[in-house]
């Protein structure tokens, strides 16, 4: 067994470890910084997961490694660098916590997905159903996430200790019963919130009962009524002639 790269279809070319060792590569032994960029604008899509303490080798590498550290911590930039690392070259970002540089795997250009792609259809949404979803934002705000465990290793430790111990394994627990956070589904959580503004405006304004009209009657004309219009629209007759008669003065 061993280490090759096909370059045709019937000729392999073999590579050792040792050859692999020797590579000329400035970051084969150390850590190169290849620039040093603001905080904000590494996308967190680029952050592979993987987060390393870095600590200084031997005392040659002391000063170099506390003036970065302290350059880092008395601005917001971040520093980018090289490392050949498990049999290729990685991207790492770097950032100080409590005056100890920690490196962060970054994924390279052609690792990153276009999400275009996947972007969903446009959705029409309304100015109050944004407030609502912002609402919700800020009531879930918190400065603190230390207090989340992993459950599903938890979960598994009893099942593994149960058969362990020949014993059935614990009856899986309900939403109801789930310690730590509380999954929240959002629209759900949206349409609650838009449901108690509702009731809360409804209470403020009063509650009003809606009675059916009753339907309405024609009424019969009586002949004093009839009278009545007769005569006004005479009198309109004569005021309309008033006013229509031509306002000259007579000769002398």
């Amino acid at each position: 067994m061993g280490k090759g790269f096909e370059v045709s279809k019937d000729t392999l070319v073999a590579v050792t470890d040792t050859e692999l060792e020797s590579m000329p590569l400035p970051t084969a032994k150390a850590i190169e910084i290849v620039s040093f960029v603001p905080a904000a604008s590494i996308d967190p899509v680029r952050l592979s997961g993987d987060s390393y303490f870095l600590q200084g080798d031997g005392q040659v590498a002391a000063k170099p490694y506390a003036l970065i550290a302290k350059a880092l911590t008395r601005n917001t930039k971040v520093a980018v660098a090289k490392l050949a690392w498990h049999g290729r070259e990685r991207l790492m970002l770097l950032r100080v916590r409590d005056g100890v540089l920690v490196a962060h795997v970054l994924k390279w250009d052609d690792e990153i997905r276009d999400p275009a792609e996947l972007a969903p259809k446009a959705v029409k949404v309304t100015d109050s159903e944004i407030d609502e979803a912002v609402h919700l934002v800020d009531s879930m705000t918190t400065d603190d996430i230390s207090g989340y465990r992993d459950t599903y290793r938890e979960a598994l430790e009893a099942v593994i200790e149960a058969k362990a111990e020949d014993r059935r394994p614990p009856e899986p627990r309900t939403g109801d019963e789930e310690q730590g956070g509380q999954v929240l589904d959002l629209m759900a959580a949206l349409q609650e919130s838009v449901r108690k503004a509702q009731s809360a405006r409804r209470e403020d304004s009063g509650d009003a009962e809606i009675h059916e009209m009753p339907e309405a009657k024609p009424k019969k004309k009586t002949a004093a009524a009839k009278t009545a219009k007769k005569a006004s629209a005479k009198k309109a007759a004569k005021k309309t002639a008033a006013a229509t008669k031509p306002a000259r003065r007579r000769g002398a």
